[in-house]
């Protein structure tokens, strides 16, 4: 480990100490068994389970990854929940050196970090959670909200004062742009047309429910999201419920009246200062630039408030967006806060543990020293650590890559603005050069993606060194290099001063909706947009700065690593990119490939990144270059006469009913129970002991009835005859439950019967019939023999059989049936060297995947190759989402899944699944299986006109079986008619009641 790494594990040993305390205690937790499930308070076991659970997140997705939390976001949140509720659950004080006390105590044996976290500002609950630009720190701060909203609920409703939980938060954001941002996510985005108010629905708590919060909770956090936010501009004037979440900026916080901690000092032989007597006569003054307008006024005063207000609150946890702003700088070799943190240590003066900040950051460091000397110190209250490098390697982030052109190395260009004697700013030919060579890769980034998605856009980030520059770039952009007045868009921080509040809110939001819109082309910005900015689609970046800061060339290349291909067909050519760039190879492709236009003398920068083979570099991408952006990606379109070799796929959207009508049972023909008689069993029980009764297949229904030597009443005899109408009921329902979980609205439930005349039935046939005379339950300890198992087998077995005999069986309504078709789907996306080119398939070519896809490869060929094959098509999970079928797993779940083939003959339409030889005995292979079979028995009951013609059947074909009868020259129509399912001979009524 180098110096410079083991420096950096030495400032983030709490980190890691908490981290792997909080793996151990969360072993087994997607199974439902870990530890601290035990260690927590019920809500945040459901919390954790619906968050994490293995079956809730398969249901939204599976890990890869559907609407669920990515590894970086899971740690996060585990780690503030075991630091924050687990740790700190017996400690009425607890602060930062108490948290490494308990997660890295040797840490405090080494150089200053004791003397560090005891100073007063970390004497409160503090976390900061470092986490790389584009991995979601908005969802997980969303995340701690509810897991805080929720439990303090509870808390409140049982009577209990939990000091470890809220419902008053404030969430500050470091500028505009983010204080936007997080307005839309909690409160959804700004309604056009409308004087500020905001659509809930589009909100990330709205929008991303499933994730969020369990369904029984959703009333009250939606209920308390939407009545208790306050902008900035409500804090301490709004009123809201029992609960806040103030959302502002940092300048709220730094403008307000902080109390200094130096004594005034009277000067009586001083002249006064004149806006010191006015400020003292009058509370408010009018400002020059808006004169006597009331809301600047009304604003002005209630800023004054804001601390106060605050202050007082009895409670607060505090959430810092983008919390690097949070730090402490040196000014003439004194060590200073930042204002708005002495307002925040002011605030939470008074509030003991009962204050909680939460920073959030991608960068929680100061740079310290110069030239060698140069180093990172990191933040001493890190709690969890999911930094840049980890992101690349998860593929939560766009690949970077150096553009490294010959003619910016060998040229000693100047990379900073060249100013006249009078100051005046002008491009240097550096700059020039770097911008070409940003509008050259973008150009070729617009022709390249057009070719497979016309509606994605790729975008250039410029950003200049101050706001005397960006407009000289526009202007060069424009002039010189023939770029539309809307294909750039200039963005600094006097742009919202410049324009006002009304003109301000049409830029912004196009603006933050660039992804959607081919123009603009290039965002040419100074610092507004260095955080926050978080749209997808910029792909070049060229940074025109001077600063050779490391936590601001971090922030930069922050706004261009959130995902533009998303899609899920495109994760093979992308990691394929990042195993090149591991291999210190160019990418194949720029599908989700960050090109930073960089200047050599930023080069020490990328360094490190680049030893560690998470940064590319590209050679002269010229005009010149015959090269694809994309890669071999290739769009498969429909061909010309698509048509009849299309598939139409069955769904049926209302079938005609059956309903079942039940005769009288005559219970005089009932058998009765013959194994023994009731004296015999009698004898064999003796009196006076106690008696428990299990239900080998279902122990809910009888498990807890127990008796000592006591004589039945009536109304336990009653509560008897319930649980045995249940059991009869659940003996007929189908499927029959097995193991300890069933997918309950997928069972259908026996109960047209009248369940009150079943009783009676079975009331009648106990005291007449059941030991073929009269036997009265509650006399002499009767009731004794009904608990035994083989007396409680036998009387189930009798009305089951009975009533199914007796049932009648009429049908009602229409049949509806719609066939969805795979054209529907207009294009495919696939791999030009994993792909051929097909006649007898909708699509001009069927690809297959270029890693282990050899047998999908090879029934192809052969399904090509075959004259008995008259149509087939590969399917595509990612687009034709309505070719899957549904099946429970065999953890009772339902999930979903898709075949790999349709196939059509003269005679059938066969759904195929490829599988190696070692894959079909998995236990959901064999799920999927049954459920298929099923699938196909309720389409082939439609009438042909109704299933769209010839019946359907599913077919497993196992890998060696595909190449057995290739080999020997067979047909595969042949094989697929060979290996079809079929039912086996359904069970006997016996065999499914017992």
């Amino acid at each position: 480990m180098s110096t410079t790494a083991k420096k950096a594990e030495d400032q983030l040993a709490l980190s890691i100490g908490l981290t792997a305390k909080t793996q151990q205690l969360c072993l087994g937790l997607e199974s439902g068994a870990a530890d601290i499930l035990e260690l927590v308070t019920p809500t945040t076991a459901d919390l954790l389970t619906w968050w994490f659970g293995e079956d809730m997140v398969m249901a939204r997705g599976g890990e890869g990854r559907g609407l669920n939390f990515h590894a970086g976001q899971k740690q996060a949140i585990l780690n503030a929940i075991v630091a924050h509720e687990v740790l700190g659950a017996s400690s009425k004080k607890w602060s930062l050196l108490n948290l490494y006390q308990e997660a890295a105590p040797n840490s405090l044996l080494t150089g200053t970090r004791m003397e560090e976290v005891s100073a007063p500002k970390h004497g409160h609950p503090k976390y900061c959670l470092k986490m790389a630009t584009g991995t979601g720190k908005t969802w997980v701060m969303q995340a701690l909200m509810i897991w805080q909203l929720l439990n303090k609920t509870v808390a409140l409703a049982e009577g209990i004062d939990d000091v470890r939980f809220t419902r008053q938060f404030m969430v500050v954001a470091p500028g505009l742009i983010v204080y936007e941002r997080l307005l839309d996510a909690f409160c959804g985005k700004l309604v056009a047309g409308s004087q500020g108010s905001r659509d809930f629905a589009t909100s990330d708590m709205a929008k991303f429910a499933d994730l969020f919060i369990p369904e029984a909770h959703r009333e009250i956090v939606f209920g308390f999201v939407r009545g208790n936010v306050c902008s900035k501009t409500e804090i301490g004037l709004k009123a809201t419920g029992n609960g806040m979440i103030a959302i502002t900026n940092w300048h709220l916080l730094a403008e307000g009246d902080i109390a200094e901690d130096i004594e005034e000092v009277e000067t009586l032989g001083a002249p006064l200062d004149p806006q010191a007597v006015v400020a003292g006569v009058l509370p408010l003054t009018p400002g020059r630039a808006t004169g006597n307008s009331l809301e600047v006024l009304d604003r002005r005063y209630a800023r004054g408030n804001v601390l106060d207000f605050l202050a007082q609150l009895p409670e607060l946890m505090v959430f810092n967006d983008e919390a690097h702003h949070i730090h402490e700088f040196k000014r003439e070799g004194e060590t200073t806060e930042v204002e708005w943190q002495k307002s925040l240590t002011r605030i939470a003066e008074t509030k003991g543990r009962r204050f909680v900040q939460v920073d959030f950051s991608a960068t929680p460091y100061n740079d310290v020293g110069a030239g060698k000397n140069k180093r990172k110190v990191y933040f001493p209250h890190i709690i969890t650590d999911f930094d840049l490098k980890s992101a690349m390697r998860a593929g939560l982030v766009k690949s970077l890559v150096l553009d490294r052109r010959k003619e910016i190395g060998a040229l000693p260009l100047e990379f900073k603005a060249e100013r006249d004697e009078s100051g005046n700013p002008s491009l240097s030919e550096g700059q020039r050069v770097m911008l070409r060579a940003g509008l050259v890769k973008l150009r070729k980034l617009e022709a390249d993606f057009a070719k497979i998605d016309p509606h994605r856009y790729p975008k250039m980030l410029v950003v200049c060194e101050d706001t005397t520059v960006s407009p000289l770039v526009a202007d060069f952009l424009q002039d010189q290099e023939g770029l539309n007045a809307d294909d750039v868009m200039t963005i600094d921080s006097g742009k919202k001063a410049e324009l006002g509040e009304k003109d301000w809110a049409p830029v912004r939001e196009r603006l933050f909706s660039v992804d959607k819109h081919a123009t603009p082309r290039v965002i040419v910005s100074v610092l507004m947009l260095r955080e926050g900015f978080d749209v997808n689609n910029i792909c070049v970046i060229v940074p025109l700065r001077s600063s050779q800061a490391q936590i601001l060339l971090e922030q930069t290349i922050g706004r261009g690593l959130r995902l533009m291909w998303r899609d899920p067909e495109y994760t093979e050519i992308k990691q394929e990119n990042r195993e090149h760039i591991n291999n210190g190879q160019e990418p194949a492709s720029l599908l989700d490939v960050l090109t930073i236009v960089e200047h050599p003398a930023f080069q020490s920068f990328y360094d490190e990144l680049i030893s560690e083979g998470l940064v590319g570099s590209t050679g002269n991408d010229g005009e010149d270059d015959d090269g694809s952006s994309t890669g071999d990606v290739i769009a498969a379109n429909l061909c010309e006469d698509f048509e009849k070799f299309d598939f139409g796929i069955p769904f049926i959207l209302q079938e005609s009913d059956e309903l079942r009508d039940h005769t009288a049972i005559d219970i005089a023909t009932l058998p009765s129970f013959t194994a023994m008689t009731a004296e015999q069993l009698k004898g064999m029980l003796g009196k006076g002991d106690t008696f428990v009764s299990q239900d080998l297949q279902s122990s809910t229904l009888f498990g807890d009835y127990r008796v000592d030597g006591a004589v039945m009443n009536v109304s336990g005899y009653n509560d008897y005859l319930s649980r045995l109408t249940r059991r009869i009921s659940q003996a007929l329902s189908e499927p029959l439950p097995k193991g300890n979980k069933i997918a309950t609205h997928l069972a259908k439930p026996y109960l047209q019967v009248n369940t009150a005349e079943l009783t009676g039935w079975i009331d009648d046939y106990v005291w007449t019939q059941l030991f073929a005379g009269t036997f009265n339950p509650l006399e002499d300890e009767n009731w004794r023999l009904l608990l035994l198992q083989p007396v409680v087998d036998h009387i189930t077995k009798v009305f089951a059989v009975g009533l199914l005999e007796s049932e009648e069986m009429h049908t009602t309504g229409e049949t509806e049936v719609h066939l969805r078709r795979l054209s529907e789907v207009p294009k495919l996306m696939v791999r030009e060297s994993a792909s051929v080119d097909v006649s007898k398939c909708i699509y001009e070519r069927l690809g297959w995947p270029s890693r282990n896809g050899g047998l999908e490869k090879a029934f192809i060929y052969w399904a090509q190759a075959d004259s008995h094959i008259q149509a087939f098509c590969k399917i595509s999970e990612n687009r034709h989402t309505f070719a899957r079928l549904r099946y429970v797993k065999d953890d009772g779940l339902p999930a979903f899944y898709s075949p790999d083939f349709l196939v059509r003959t003269e005679n059938a339409v066969y759904l195929v699944e490829t599988k190696g030889q070692e894959q079909t005995i998995h236990p959901n292979v064999q799920r999927k299986l049954k459920a298929a079979l099923a699938w196909c028995e309720r389409i082939n009951n439609l009438t042909e006109e109704q299933r769209g013609g010839p019946p359907w059947h599913y077919v497993l074909l196992a890998e060696n079986v595909l190449y057995e009868w290739q080999g020997k020259g067979a047909h595969l129509s042949e094989l697929l008619d060979y290996a079809r399912l079929r039912p086996l001979a359904s069970a006997s009524l016996q065999e499914r009641l017992i």
